[in-house]
Formats: structure tokens, C-alpha cells, sequence
């Protein structure tokens, strides 16, 4: 299921661990330039699981890779005042540098583009260069309450080369990049399957069970 391998230089900063998921994005969002910092793989294999991709195995991946000084000075406040189309239902921040935005569920896969572009025509126009990373979901609360939902959500509902967009995006000698904030449109496509759904009287059969007065509480797991 992975499709983003994401690669950060040390650079004297002691500060982060690949093991502390917040400090690691901290670190790579204050240095990664989206001009230069995105290596995509297109048309190539995927988990066979991974139902977001464009067919049977075939999907995308994308490598983002920095190093170097801080560039910026991640925001840590919801930025007062914005101004977005009427397709953008909330705005939450997911952590520092990153913003949650709440979209209607998809009607036409096709014309996601069409939508986007006009949101980042909006953006484009806006001074949110402390928040390079935006992530556009179906439930941004449900992506802003805790860092395991933000990882799911955004890095398995996507397939980089379909749903990866930037603000002033461009392309130049068949590199493609951004001068402003890297959207992620995480949205559940028409072709995913659906949420899988805790059925609520088996889990609490499976915890009773499991405690410690249950059948299998001698279980250490």
C-alpha cells in the first residue's frame, strides 16, 4: 500500500526522528521546495489492494526528498479570512504547515481537475506560504483528530500522478512542480470501496473476550 516514500536529510537539526511522525513532517515542511523536491513514477505497479490507482496493479508512486536549511516558518494558526468557491465546505488545520479541506463527495472523477483548478485560482491569490501542504478529504474532521487518520486518509485514497495538484503548478522539461502549496485530493473515488465499518456488537464481543476476565484474557497481545 505504500505509493509516497518520503526522504529527509539530517542537516544538524536533532530535533526530529523518523520515528516521531509530527517532528518528521515539521522537519521535511520547513525544507521541502516543491519546485524541485517531487520524483514521480507513473504508470507503474501498485498492491494488488490498492484500489485507488487507474487499474488492476497499476497505479502511480511519488518520492519527496529534501534537505538543506529551513525555508520557511510553519503556520500554527487557521489563517483568518479566506476566501474559497462555494465546493469548499470547511477548513480545519491538520498540524503545523498543514491544512484539511472538506469537499463535496465526488459526481465525476473526470472533472476533478476542472474543480481544483478552480480552487487554486483562489489560492493563488492568497498568502499561505506557511502552509505548504493541503489535503482535500470527505471528512476533514475525521483527518484533523489524530495524526493516524491524516496519514490513512491521505496516502492511500490517493494516486499521485491523478490526484496530486499544486497552487501555480507547472511543467518544465517533463518535471512537474509548484511554487506554492502541494495539494493532495483525498477524497474517496467513485472506483474505491467502500469504508469498512466496525460492526459495533462483534467488537464489543471480541473485547470481552479479550479482558481480563474473558475466554481468551490469558492472551498476551
Amino acid at each position: 500500500m505504500a505509493k509516497y516514500l518520503l526522504i529527509a536529510a539530517a542537516d544538524q537539526d536533532s530535533s526530529w526522528s523518523a520515528y516521531d511522525i509530527p517532528s518528521f513532517f515539521k522537519h521535511l515542511l520547513e525544507r521541502v521546495d516543491w519546485r524541485r523536491d517531487l520524483h514521480f513514477q507513473t504508470k507503474t505497479t501498485i498492491d494488488t489492494l490498492d484500489y485507488s490507482g487507474s487499474g488492476w496493479n497499476a497505479g502511480s508512486k511519488l518520492v519527496m526528498a529534501c534537505c538543506g536549511d529551513s525555508i520557511r516558518r510553519l503556520g500554527t494558526e487557521l489563517p483568518a479570512g479566506l476566501k474559497l468557491p462555494d465546493s469548499v465546505k470547511s477548513v480545519k488545520m491538520v498540524d503545523h504547515g498543514i491544512l484539511g479541506f472538506q469537499l463535496n463527495a465526488f459526481k465525476n472523477y473526470r472533472k476533478a481537475k476542472d474543480e481544483i483548478e478552480l480552487i487554486t485560482q483562489y489560492l493563488k491569490d492568497q498568502d499561505l506560504t506557511d502552509f505548504p501542504l493541503f489535503v482535500f478529504a470527505d471528512d476533514v474532521d475525521f483527518v484533523s483528530r489524530n495524526y493516524s487518520n491524516f496519514l490513512w486518509v491521505t496516502f492511500t485514497r490517493s494516486n499521485p500522478s491523478h490526484d496530486i495538484y499544486g497552487v501555480d503548478s507547472f511543467v518544465e522539461n517533463k518535471h512537474w512542480g509548484c511554487n506554492g502549496s502541494l495539494i493532495i485530493d483525498a477524497r474517496i473515488k467513485p472506483h474505491h470501496a467502500p469504508v469498512l465499518e466496525v460492526d459495533q456488537k462483534t467488537k464489543e464481543r471480541v473485547d470481552q473476550r479479550f479482558s481480563k476476565k474473558g475466554s481468551l484474557g490469558y492472551l498476551k497481545l
